[in-house]
């Protein structure tokens, strides 16, 4: 078995067989929350050698995690006793812009300047958020590339942010940037990923 954070064939499997889930269930624009990517983060973590497999497919804060604490770049995440209420105003907050998209872009709908940038937008600070969250004990940086992914897909945008290896071109310093609350710089890196990713 493979270490959870060890690059490899098995993560990299799991990792597409959670993109090509939600390739095929972006159509149907089923409701999103965090609930969602405690599944992905099961899936990923699918024979992989994880120390407590109380990390696996549970929050910070619950019970057995209520004193699990994660940093990035020496910066904490948010408390463990306060995971629960920010992933209810990100479920809340996630909920209500896609309402709004899917009202304006419907299914199958080419995308102009000022929708695409809507999507953009929206796929970084859904990311951003996650980062800032750190709602999990491993894994938080490559379930915040899935939402940006996810919400892209849902909207006919390919998914053009790499799930592992993590990206370089600024994407570190976005990430650190998220930890303070600014999703803005992740929405500069992934309108440069998606033009990368666009342009052959």
């Amino acid at each position: 078995m493979v270490d959870w954070d060890a690059e490899g064939p098995r993560l990299q499997a799991n990792l597409s067989t959670v993109l090509r889930a939600e390739r095929d269930r972006a159509a149907a624009r089923h409701r999103l929350s965090s609930l969602d990517a405690l599944e992905w983060q099961k899936t990923i973590m699918t024979g992989l050698v994880v120390p407590d497999p109380a990390y696996v497919g549970r929050f910070r804060g619950a019970p057995g995690l209520e004193t699990c604490q994660v940093h990035v770049n020496g910066q904490p995440g948010v408390l463990p006793g306060a995971v629960g209420m920010a992933l209810a105003s990100f479920d809340d907050r996630l909920f209500a812009a896609l309402n709004v998209l899917d009202e304006i872009i419907p299914p199958g709908a080419a995308l102009d300047a000022d929708t695409l940038n809507a999507v953009i937008d929206l796929c970084a600070w859904a990311h951003a958020e996650w980062v800032r969250i750190h709602p999990l004990a491993n894994g938080n940086g490559r379930t915040a590339r899935m939402w940006a992914n996810v919400i892209a897909m849902r909207y006919g945008v390919p998914p053009f942010v790499a799930l592992r290896p993590r990206p370089d071109g600024g994407y570190g310093a976005a990430a650190a940037a998220a930890m303070n609350g600014d999703w803005r710089p992740t929405a500069a890196v992934f309108r440069g990923m998606l033009y990368d990713a666009l342009t052959p």
